[in-house]
């Protein structure tokens, strides 16, 4: 197993593990910025999740510091989002594109949120890294050329089976899908048989205790 996904599970069992046993289990602090950049996208952050979070849907803020830590630690050039929401997403996987010298292709149906997203990436000083399509991603994906090294499914449940099937092939041997909502609401059964009965991808589940994420890699 890719030795990434064999130390995020460490890092999840262990807590459970020290708990069995009657000792403390460890827990993260608060996102420290290493720059001024960094600490103007973990603001904005914090307000998103203070003051925007009813309505939009957003990830926990543990599921979106997992997001940030897969994509730097895979050095991602190319994030693909479907289900850009206001951007909440989006900024936590910026925090590792800025660092990687990547980009985000992130794609909104709903002009309302495509709006709000603009806003807050613009707020964040990390427009100059996303693009954002806005649209039905179940057609619009199909424009994409462009090599994927993470792809992050979190918008319509039962469509993850589609975009996993069209987004697949361009998703570089190496890199990852990260998949949100398998725990809550349930999962497309579909999908789940999809990226656990190829021979081709690994995949974990973490964070169930809340939404639930899959982590899946695509062996090289």
């Amino acid at each position: 197993m890719n030795a990434l996904l064999i130390g995020l599970m460490t890092v999840l069992i262990l807590p459970w593990v020290a708990a069995a046993e009657g000792t403390v289990p460890a827990r993260e602090g608060p996102p420290l910025p290493k720059s001024d950049e960094e600490r103007r996208i973990l603001s904005v952050l914090d307000d998103l999740d203070r003051n925007q979070r009813w309505g939009n849907m957003n990830v926990p803020v543990e599921d979106g510091r997992l997001l940030r830590l897969l994509a730097e630690s895979i050095g991602a050039k190319h994030a693909v989002e479907i289900g850009t929401s206001n951007g909440y997403s989006g900024l936590w996987l910026c925090l590792a594109l800025r660092a990687s010298g990547g980009r985000l292709t992130t794609y909104e149906i709903d002009t309302r949120r495509a709006t709000l997203a603009r806003q807050n990436f613009k707020r964040a000083g990390v427009d100059h890294l996303v693009t954002l399509v806005e649209g039905d991603a179940h057609t619009e994906v199909t424009k994409l050329r462009a090599p994927i090294d993470l792809l992050f499914l979190d918008a319509d449940k039962e469509g993850y089976l589609d975009y996993l099937n069209k987004l697949l092939p361009l998703v570089r041997p190496g890199g990852v899908i990260v998949a949100h909502n398998m725990s809550s609401p349930a999962p497309d059964p579909r999908y789940l048989r999809a990226i656990t009965t190829n021979p081709n991808l690994e995949t974990v589940f973490l964070n169930m205790q809340s939404a639930g994420v899959g982590v899946t890699l695509k062996k090289r």
